[in-house]
């Protein structure tokens, strides 16, 4: 079985985590340049995150983890705009049909539940989550090294919480194998 993670941010990515073939692949999210007024924007490609799923998929049996997001209204030091929380809700919700639509199994998971088990211990920065990923998944580091990465390295670890507490996998201490703990 293969485990997809998704951040499902504009900058976001699916990551399929095969633990049988110790194999990483990163699909990042998929976008497309519109204008508006004058004003270029950035936008998710549906008809391209259909083809991201079915790639990650690739004909085999698949159980995807998917964030589960919410904006963050105004008031705080991490405030949103409802333009930003409109678009980044639209994105959520355009994964969530794509995977309705493809019958592709799924389970959404807060940041803070599997921030606490993938990173627990780290501080849960953005450039913490990728030198989590870079440790459990060296082997893909050459993927994880910009500062823009960061929705690889989340995808890497939803996809790992995912397989962890659905995978029916136990926490072990570290070993040989890249995909213990």
């Amino acid at each position: 079985m293969v485990f997809l993670g998704i951040d499902p941010g504009l900058t976001g990515c699916v990551c399929a985590l095969d633990p049988e073939a110790n194999e990483v692949q990163f699909f990042d999210a998929p976008v497309l340049e519109v204008v508006v007024n004058k004003k270029t924007k950035h936008v998710l490609d549906a008809y391209r995150m259909v083809q991201v799923l079915k790639d990650a998929a690739a004909g085999r049996q698949v159980m995807v983890t998917i964030e589960k997001v919410q904006a963050m209204p105004g008031g705080g030091e991490r405030t949103m705009g409802a333009t930003s929380a409109f678009n980044f809700g639209m994105g959520y919700g355009l994964w969530l049909g794509i995977l309705a639509a493809l019958a592709i199994p799924y389970q959404t998971v807060h940041p803070a539940t599997w921030k606490a088990r993938c990173m627990a211990g780290c501080s849960k920065e953005k450039d913490a989550s990728r030198a989590v990923a870079m440790q459990h998944y060296p082997h893909s580091a050459k993927y994880l090294t910009r500062k823009k990465d960061n929705g690889r390295s989340d995808s890497a670890l939803i996809a790992r919480w995912g397989w962890l507490t659905y995978g029916g996998q136990q926490e072990k201490p570290k070993g040989n194998n890249l995909f213990e703990e």
